[in-house]
């Protein structure tokens, strides 16, 4: 009981494909303090029947109408007690030992708000296809768009969370982003390089679907912050509007 407790928020809308999937990646995790919760956004293909299998081992899960993902985030951590805290999207995984190591992580660098690791790029089968080009970043950086977080493979201190939370209802896309923003600003963010999570790739998934919408969602955090336009991540993103299609192009490939 003196490990601390760790909170963990899935948020799901139509996803039965995938959700036991990831479901099943956190309750089969080893570390043995883990506060699960799973908000469903009122599914109608299923996926609150798979939920609904593994209630016993839920501290809590819905399924209603939401605003969306951001919307059931915070619906979500709004019921965590957890010290540590992190979120699970319904069509992604962690890997076997993921908590336990995060967990370690913190522990041993009291001063970091926020700790993270590598991620797998796996397709709509589970099959490994690529690597998230996860890297050390910072407040300077992430404010410049060197982001380089994959937001399965990252668990923050509740106590800052209580500082900075909730996720802003009105992003879309870049809510994560943001948030990492404002942790930075307060702490540290840790890379640990060891592979804690895979991120799907899918047609239907949004990094694919509505990829466009991140990088404005992105300078709306930079411009209410202070940010001008004459700055590296404005650059970064009309660059980004140039090379969009082949952006997707490369990652369709690891579909």
């Amino acid at each position: 009981m003196d490990q601390p407790l760790v909170s963990i928020i899935t948020p799901c809308y139509n996803h039965a494909r995938f959700i036991e999937a990831a479901m099943r990646s956190v309750l089969e995790q080893d570390y043995p303090r883990i506060e699960y919760i799973v908000v469903d956004g009122g599914s109608t293909d299923g996926s609150a029947g798979i939920i609904r299998r593994y209630a016993d081992r839920l501290a809590w899960w819905v399924s209603e109408p939401d605003r969306g993902q951001t919307d059931a985030i915070n619906k979500g951590f709004a019921r965590a007690r957890g010290e540590i805290l992190a979120w699970l999207n319904s069509d992604d995984t962690y890997q076997p030992g993921a908590v336990a190591e995060a967990v370690a992580a913190l522990l041993e660098r009291p001063e970091a708000g926020m700790v993270y690791g590598d991620a797998n790029f796996i397709n709509e089968t589970g099959r490994v296809t690529g690597r998230f080009p996860a890297a050390q970043t910072d407040y300077a950086r992430l404010r410049r768009g060197y982001v380089h977080i994959p937001q399965q493979a990252s668990f923050f201190r509740a106590d800052l969370w209580k500082q900075v939370g909730p996720l802003d209802p009105s992003f879309f896309f870049a809510m994560d982003y943001d948030l990492w923003v404002r942790l930075a600003r307060l702490a540290p963010l840790a890379y640990v390089p060891r592979t804690w999570a895979n991120f799907r790739l899918h047609t239907q998934g949004k990094t694919f679907a509505a990829d466009d919408r991140c990088w404005p969602e992105m300078i709306r955090v930079h411009r209410r912050d202070g940010g001008s336009w004459f700055s590296i991540i404005v650059a970064k993103y009309f660059v980004r509007r140039m090379v969009g299609p082949l952006w997707r192009l490369r990652l369709k490939s690891k579909m």
